[in-house]
């Protein structure tokens, strides 16, 4: 902790600047990636135990008073989001560099992944609403860019819709940031529940409503999702992996946080509609495809809608189960966009009709499919089941019977639609009829494929501590936030 939170954002960054200086050299840029990866998911575990132990932390940067100065804190919540996200993003880099893609060869992938990094680490870690809009932005500019490594006019046009929709979202974020500091003078994330509470019913509505729309945005909910199942599956492998385990969450956190904490028992019933048309959309959505990613991509849509009812319900029985829900959906589809990679790096596509027979020439990757497919679906005894189950046991208790019927039908949808995968790429014979042999990628494809796959279901092994810390989270977050420990920063 001696260096402070601020290393997070700052290390990530620095590592950025010394891949741009080394660029000629693609062994020396990965060193440096899986360093500085490396360092940051260890010192993120350091972080969570030490919150969960002893209490939230906090970094002002530069000695300047809370009211003005750079301001990060790290909570139950963000501690939390703060792991499974640098885990993931290591686990991830590992994979790339087995794949050895074209992009991740180019000397853009690294310094541009890194910034991912501590664009990611910085919204997780943010005790300002700004500094949360300045995180959004590194992550936009750097997500960009590994959407676009290939050049292919797909990922331009999917890439170009993509910034557009993000700068729009941008407009809409930095408006809010402004009219949130207008009325109440403030951005910290630890005053501005009280502050806002204080406000007229309507002023707080219409704030409510307008980070709604931002966040919601980057969520990718109802009616906001269109860009992303258009922008995903043109991305390179690897790069779809991280957008589709991380990026949307980070909206969902920002839901989350300002839902919970600054606007309690408001918008409920926008919200429940909301997740409601988010899980049928997607779903209805995954099962018209004829292609893995594009699948995967409305599924992410779909999965969402559990999230954000569970955020409706509120209370700290649904708030745990969307901890829970968030914690084990980042692994599940990231593991299922790595199977996806595998395919691609061996077939060249990932389109079901042109698919067939995997099952038969890789029974391991067959079963890394399956694992995170059952837990997607909800099946038991897999972690999906047991998030699921949270946020409808919840629905039962406070009698909203629809938001739970449709969670119910949605969850089949969702096995139909991986059964579809299922039986156009793995089961039957190949389109030539034609005896294969194995599977042909890098070892450490299949290594971190397995290792992603594993946290899934570590997940389930562990879930009576894992759910507990969930439920001490949502505990958390039905207060305003403290910080009881201060780091500085150097």
């Amino acid at each position: 902790m001696t260096g402070g939170l601020a290393l997070f954002v700052a290390g990530p960054l620095l590592g950025t600047a010394l891949c741009f200086i080394v660029a000629r050299s693609q062994t020396a840029q990965r060193v440096i990636a899986l360093s500085v990866s490396g360092a940051v998911t260890v010192a993120s575990i350091a972080v969570l135990v030490h919150v969960d132990t002893v209490g939230p932390v906090t970094t002002s940067m530069g000695g300047w008073p809370d009211a003005i100065s750079i301001t990060f804190v790290a909570d139950r919540l963000g501690a939390l989001m703060l792991v499974i996200g640098n885990v993931m993003m290591f686990a991830v880099l590992v994979y790339a560099i087995g794949q050895g893609s074209r992009d991740e060869r180019s000397p853009w992938y690294a310094p541009a992944y890194l910034a991912l990094v501590a664009g990611v680490s910085g919204a997780f870690l943010a005790g300002d609403l700004f500094n949360l809009f300045v995180c959004f932005e590194i992550l936009l500019m750097a997500s960009y860019v590994l959407m676009t490594l290939e050049g292919s006019d797909d990922q331009i046009r999917s890439g170009t819709t993509y910034v557009v929709l993000n700068v729009v979202e941008s407009l809409v974020l930095v408006t809010g940031v402004a009219l949130v500091f207008a009325t109440t003078g403030t951005l910290s994330m630890a005053e501005l529940p009280d502050r806002l509470a204080a406000l007229p019913d309507g002023v707080a509505l219409g704030l409510s409503l307008l980070l709604l729309i931002a966040f919601g945005l980057k969520a990718a909910v109802f009616p906001l999702f269109s860009w992303l199942p258009d922008s995903y599956p043109a991305a390179p492998s690897p790069v779809s992996a991280v957008f589709a385990g991380l990026l949307t969450k980070v909206g969902v956190y920002a839901i989350l946080r300002t839902q919970t904490q600054w606007f309690p028992d408001s918008n409920r019933t926008l919200l429940l509609v909301i997740a409601a048309a988010t899980m049928v959309v997607g779903v209805l959505g995954a099962i018209a495809q004829a292609d893995i990613k594009r699948i995967l991509s409305f599924q992410i849509v779909s999965s969402i809608g559990y999230m954000i009812a569970g955020i409706a319900l509120g209370g700290v029985a649904a708030v745990a189960a969307v901890v829970f829900y968030i914690v084990h959906h980042i692994p599940v589809k990231t593991s299922l966009f790595l199977v996806d990679g595998i395919v691609e790096q061996d077939e060249g596509t990932s389109e079901l009709s042109r698919l067939g027979g995997l099952g038969r020439r890789s029974g391991f990757l067959a079963v890394l499919f399956l694992i995170p497919a059952f837990s997607l679906a909800g099946i038991p005894p897999f972690s999906g089941f047991i998030g699921k189950l949270g946020v409808i046991t919840v629905g039962l208790d406070q009698g909203e019977w629809w938001i739970v019927a449709v969670a119910l039908v949605v969850s089949i949808l969702t096995l139909v639609s991986m059964m579809k995968i299922w039986t156009g790429a793995f089961w039957g014979a190949a389109p030539d009829n034609r005896p294969r042999g194995v599977l042909r990628h890098h070892p450490l494809m299949s290594t971190m494929t397995w290792f992603v796959v594993a946290l899934t279901l570590a997940i389930v092994m562990f879930a009576g501590p894992i759910y507990s810390f969930a439920e001490r989270t949502a505990a958390d977050l039905a207060v305003a936030p403290t910080a009881t420990t201060t780091v500085g920063a150097p």
